[in-house]
């Protein structure tokens, strides 16, 4: 018992940790997506030139999204008329660059770590697209088209077809502090949180439990922690491997992330085991669905490769500039509560998502969350579209 209790107490001490930075980053993101049409994401989407996905990418980190929902809308994207390349370059960005990402590292592991987030991400999407140009083939490109069409479900369907952008006339701000913006943004962020949970509570335990249970010793073997050389090559080629295999996708791998930094695994293997919450064992089965088997060997082959690369990038680059944070200095976050900043903190964005939360609650929020599993569907993703306008309008006439 007492080694759960330590296991719970180190889960409980990183939760509190990052309470206060999830809330700002999924309300920023609810503020953008609350304003932001899908429609218009798809328009921008439409080939695979740099300033493209350079667009691509800046709108995937502003619609910040679990990996299970990024998945399913990079494929709603696609069926739509978006460029394929352009599709996963929106799904890399949606949940390795966001906001909410960015500070929990920097607030778990370092503000480096940050940095090599928003350096490594961009690297990964034209390695990427480098790729694609120059191994994906036309006749691979339209089986995986055919495949997408026939509309297999994966998860997070009804979550993806979801838009609750407030459409009409007015400036950003304008439209974003009326009713129906108020409305809006709080579906988003519950939506966005209730996504994101399962997974957010599965890594923070397995984060725990490693941490608790499994001794620095294995990792330092199992990482070349005493090897610098090794540890730099092998780190950004293991890190997508561990990922793949601890089932935990998104926000959810950070906590595990600062474990294996503690244990050994080198800067650029934390970079590439973050970015492979898109290999996870079951989204690679969703890809199967989505895009067909071969479609999902070749995702699997190319992002691991540009996962890896922007590992060896971020590796070297950050450790010629002498940038690289000291291993000794790592810690897992074990103080529990007490009254800081982070308290406060915590204290201020939890009463602003208790605000969020009662808005949703008001307007039909209950009658959204049964649809997050939804139906990719054309058909059925028009009938959520109207039937959330609808409840949006017949509230905030009310109001």
């Amino acid at each position: 018992m007492d080694a759960i209790r330590h296991a719970l107490s180190i889960t409980g001490s990183m939760t509190w940790e990052i309470t206060w930075a999830l809330i700002l980053g999924f309300a920023l993101s609810a503020v953008v997506q609350a304003v932001v049409r899908k429609s218009t994401i798809v328009r921008l989407l439409g080939d695979d030139r740099p300033r493209t996905l350079a667009v691509a990418a800046a709108l995937g980190a502003a619609s910040s999204s679990c990996s299970y929902a990024a998945v399913a809308l990079a494929r709603s994207l696609f069926r739509k008329g978006a460029d394929f390349t352009a599709a996963m370059a929106f799904e890399i960005a949606s949940t390795n660059l966001v906001v909410e990402l960015g500070v929990i590292l920097a607030l778990l592991m370092g503000w480096q770590f940050t940095a090599a987030e928003f350096v490594g991400g961009p690297i990964m999407i034209l390695v990427l697209a480098l790729l694609f140009r120059l191994l994906l083939r036309d006749g691979l490109l339209r089986a995986a088209r055919e495949q997408a069409d026939r509309g297999l479900a994966g998860s997070m369907e009804g979550h993806a077809a979801m838009d609750m952008s407030v459409g009409g006339e007015g400036s950003f701000g304008r439209r974003l502090l009326s009713p129906a913006g108020f409305t809006a943004t709080a579906h988003v962020f519950v939506m966005e949180w209730a996504a994101i949970l399962k997974d957010l509570v599965v890594g923070l335990l397995i984060a725990g439990a490693i941490a608790a249970w499994v001794p620095d010793g294995f990792w330092h073997g199992f990482f070349f922690a005493g090897h610098p050389l090794a540890s730099k090559l092998w780190g950004p080629l293991i890190g997508p491997l561990v990922a793949m295999l601890s089932f935990v996708c998104s926000i959810g791998n950070v906590p595990l992330a600062v474990v294996l930094w503690k244990g050994g695994i080198s800067f650029g293997g934390v970079v590439a085991f973050i970015f492979a919450d898109l290999l996870i064992l079951p989204i690679l089965n969703i890809y199967r669905k989505y895009y067909g088997a071969r479609m999902a060997g070749f995702l699997l082959a190319t992002f691991y490769a540009a996962m890896a690369v922007a590992g060896y990038v971020v590796e070297f680059v950050f450790g010629g500039l002498g940038l690289v944070p000291d291993q000794r200095d790592a810690r897992i976050p074990m103080a529990g509560v007490s009254w800081d900043y982070t308290s406060w903190l915590n204290i201020v964005f939890l009463l602003l998502a208790a605000v969020l939360v009662v808005r949703f609650l008001r307007t039909g929020g209950r009658a959204m969350l049964r649809m997050m599993g939804g139906s990719p569907d054309a058909e059925h993703e028009q009938h959520e579209q109207h039937g959330q306008h609808g409840q949006h309008g017949q509230h905030d006439h009310g109001a």
